[in-house]
């Protein structure tokens, strides 16, 4: 191998699956973690009206959730509910050896979404909603048909990718692979996923890429499949070179263990001879990027470098074998944490209760538009 963006973006380790016109079955919930402005959150509203399923939205950052029910409130039929997530969510759910490690190593990761998504599930799992999907606010889908084939197919896997359509969903150094004349596709990811969280014993690790980690278990891809369409809207990915810079390592990690997994092996072959070599291929594979930017002018060309020499910087000073190999072992552990927080989770809440019980309130309109909420407690199964 010799560049760490697969051109085939690993898709054959993806179950292709096309079901007859009555696969069909019911989404439970949607669960959207949200950071955009309110009207973001319309299109999920809209899918969740239209399935007749729960509507879970995590807000933070710019998405408020006044704004968000004044925005989406047309579309309730009494199974919205939305939290205003804290900025110490993470330290209301399980203490990750993963968060610690990155953090020591001053890989201090800006977004919260992991963090969201890991409340959804618990969230999902403690209301017995069992087919879910994460829904990003900046991801459309076309056909709600679509929506109902991923929650037949989880049937028999763990979780149904969608085939992502318009603006690619890729690292920023991919995204300069395909601006620069390369070969580069692209892989689910967890901005449209279908999941059984009543099936997944897993986790997202705060870390880009975080989604390729949640299909993980501690050897190989769990059963994932392939279906319908989603569309991603456009953004700049080169208009901040710290962007670059922040998803460098999980980059390399998520595409070393996917061209493992690529030729038949398994994760503990990832060892530190391994990430020896596998960090020199994507410095090679960044060299050469900027080499075809450079005998090629194009518009944006001194972003897209700055974005490259960003992430080239990260692998060169920050990178080493013995960090990528202590970082899969603090995965692993992690999976048992996770294992055994789900594990003593209790089951069969309302969303409110459940939230409640991380001591966090939920505006729904069930309760007259305004917080579910009943008192502050103290309960934390961890």
């Amino acid at each position: 191998m010799t560049a760490s963006c697969a051109p085939t973006a690993h898709s054959p380790l993806l179950r292709k699956v096309v079901p007859g016109p009555r696969m069909l079955a019911r989404l439970d919930a949607i669960v959207v973690p949200s950071g955009r402005s309110a009207s973001r959150c319309e299109h999920a509203a809209e899918l969740a009206r239209e399935l007749d399923c729960v509507l879970l939205v995590l807000a933070s950052r710019d998405s408020l959730g006044t704004e968000i029910r004044a925005a989406i409130g047309q579309h309730d039929r009494g199974n919205q509910y939305i939290v205003d997530v804290p900025p110490d969510l993470g330290e209301r759910l399980p203490q990750l050896a993963t968060t610690d490690l990155l953090a020591g190593e001053g890989f201090h990761r800006k977004t919260d979404v992991s963090a969201k998504r890991n409340l959804g599930l618990a969230l999902t799992y403690m209301a017995r909603l069992g087919r879910i999907l994460f829904l990003d606010d900046d991801i459309r889908i076309p056909e709600t048909a679509d929506l109902r084939r991923a929650a037949w197919l989880l049937r028999t896997h763990d979780a149904v990718g969608m085939r992502v359509e318009g603006y690619p969903d890729n690292s920023v150094v991919c995204h300069a692979n395909r601006e620069t004349g390369g070969r580069q596709g692209t892989f689910v990811g967890a901005g449209a996923l279908a999941v059984g969280s009543d099936r997944v014993n897993s986790f997202f690790p705060e870390i880009y890429n975080e989604d390729w980690f949640f299909l993980l278990d501690h050897s190989t891809l769990l059963p994932v499949a392939v279906t319908g369409v989603a569309v991603q809207d456009r953004f700049d990915p080169f208009d901040d070179p710290d962007r670059a810079r922040g998803q460098e390592f999980g980059d390399l990690l998520a595409e070393g263990l996917f061209a493992i997994l690529d030729r038949g092996g398994r994760i503990r072959h990832a060892d530190i001879a391994y990430w020896r070599w596998f960090i020199e291929q994507r410095r090679r594979f960044i060299d050469g990027i900027l080499e075809r930017l450079e005998l090629n002018a194009m518009p944006g060309s001194e972003q897209i470098a700055a974005a490259l020499l960003a992430a080239r910087g990260q692998l060169d000073e920050h990178v080493s074998p013995e960090l990528c190999r202590h970082y899969l072992d603090a995965w692993r552990h992690d999976l048992g944490t996770w294992a055994t927080f789900r594990a003593n989770l209790p089951l069969g809440l309302p969303i409110g209760s459940a939230a409640e019980l991380f001591d966090l309130p939920v505006s729904t309109s069930a309760f007259g538009g305004g917080f579910e909420r009943e008192g502050t407690h103290a309960w934390l199964p961890w």
